[in-house]
């Protein structure tokens, strides 16, 4: 193993490794060289701030995706001469069994979950991680026959070459443009995760995923718009001409939620998975906390929980999942994005529109530029919010939390407002 770090990354005893963040993937790095007798540091601005002192003589920096490259000492050390390397670069060096790598704008956890619940089913021993559940290092810790991986933008664009057996691009929107600039360097950094020659699978529905298309690889395509390798057609997922299931056997919501299942198939075939046993396991799937999560029907009302909604193609996603219009929780932390673009979706899936946070004021502003008036009602936390859409439901109604915002304005993070989202309908008087 230390052959292949020396070879690939010039990893020796006599390199200067400074590990930057103590989160859980500096630890997981930390944990893994330590195993190998490497020498490192490990440093973190939030208990003591960066100078350039701190990374004088590195030779290799592993910065933790929370950790921007930009920022001015970092970027310093860099073009000095230190070499940038991951944690999801030491794990795809090491390891000799295949890899499937998904990312996207949103999907991207529930995909994962979905091929790995596929090839437990195979009767596969299957490790599953990345940006979701345990590091990507720490999977080391149990032998596995594949690896399946989350993996963010802020993982991927400090990564060189995953040579994954499969990986996808599920979709692309205006997310961590705070960090990223422009839709361009957040694609960018996206489709590091096709570096290698595995097959590609692709969002025919996605023009900027589809744009990525490589002819000299072999790709797979899955689309509900239109046909495709894998595609929805009246109502059945199908692969070619072969009806492989029901939509109305899948345990989930949305139509977004139906490209997921498509896209998990199609990365299950080109590994090799059956394709019965696939469909088995989408059958028997159980839906991931805070993603379009029914949390009650109190009152006669449908209350959904989709706090991970925390961008605005995610709560477009949402929204277009639904035939009748619903009562819309939104807001938060805008993080850049043009709520321009989530405007007209809202005026036509949304009967009224209840808005809280930070940013509310920008999707307000939005609004009111639609030629027609979209009801709107003001909260300044969960509780209110609740008491809001308890008032203005009736029985039937889909009070849907799909904030297209992040969360740290007024929450811990996304599970945190999803929770309390559930506690304060918990409280309703039935």
């Amino acid at each position: 193993m230390k052959n292949i770090l020396k070879e690939k990354f010039d990893l020796t005893p006599n390199s200067k490794i400074v590990i930057v963040g103590e989160g859980i993937t500096g630890t997981s790095v930390a944990k893994f060289l330590e195993s190998l007798a490497l020498p490192f540091s490990m440093v973190d601005s939030r208990k003591s701030p960066f100078t350039f002192e701190t990374f004088k003589g590195a030779t290799h920096l592993c910065v933790s995706p929370g950790v921007e490259l930009s920022e001015p000492i970092i970027a310093n050390a860099l073009n000095s001469g230190a070499k940038l390397i991951s944690d999801i670069d030491l794990f795809a060096a090491v390891v000799n069994v295949p890899i499937v790598g998904i990312t996207g704008a949103n999907g991207k956890s529930t995909v994962t979950t979905m091929l790995g619940d596929m090839a437990r089913t195979c009767g596969k021993n299957v490790g599953v991680g990345g940006n979701l559940g345990k590091p990507a290092l720490d999977l080391l810790d149990d032998a596995a026959e594949s690896y399946v991986l989350e993996l963010s933008s802020f993982q991927l664009e400090r990564s060189h070459v995953l040579n994954a057996a499969a990986a996808t691009v599920l979709n692309i929107s205006a997310d961590h443009l705070d960090r990223h600039d422009d839709l361009e360097n957040y694609a960018k950094a996206k489709q590091v995760i096709f570096s290698g020659d595995g097959v590609m699978v692709l969002n025919a529905d996605d023009e900027i995923v589809s744009a990525m298309s490589n002819s000299t690889r072999k790709t797979i395509t899955f689309s509900i718009k239109q046909k495709a390798d894998f595609y929805l057609a009246e109502n059945n997922l199908m692969h070619g001409e072969n009806v492989l299931m029901s939509i109305s056997d899948l345990p989930l919501e949305g139509k977004h939620n139906v490209a997921n299942a498509l896209a998990a198939l199609a990365l299950g075939t080109a590994i090799g998975l059956d394709s019965a046993k696939m469909c088995d396991a989408l059958r028997n799937f159980n839906a991931l906390n805070h993603r379009m999560q029914k949390v009650s029907t109190k009152n006669g009302i449908n209350w959904v929980n989709d706090s991970k909604a925390t961008n605005i193609g995610a709560c477009i996603a949402a929204l277009e999942g639904y035939d009748q219009k619903v009562i819309l929780v939104v807001g938060g932390e805008g993080k850049g994005q043009d709520m321009n673009e989530l405007a007209p979706v809202i005026f036509a899936k949304a009967k009224v529109v209840i808005l809280v946070g930070k940013d509310a004021h920008l999707i307000e502003s939005a609004l009111n530029l639609l030629p027609e008036i979209v009801p709107a009602y003001h909260a300044e936390d969960m509780r209110e919010v609740i008491a809001i859409a308890a008032h203005v439901a009736k029985s039937g109604d889909t009070v849907l939390l799909s904030p297209a915002c992040a969360s740290l304005d007024q929450y811990k993070n996304y599970q945190d407002r999803g929770n309390q989202f559930a506690a304060a309908i918990e409280a309703l008087p039935a």
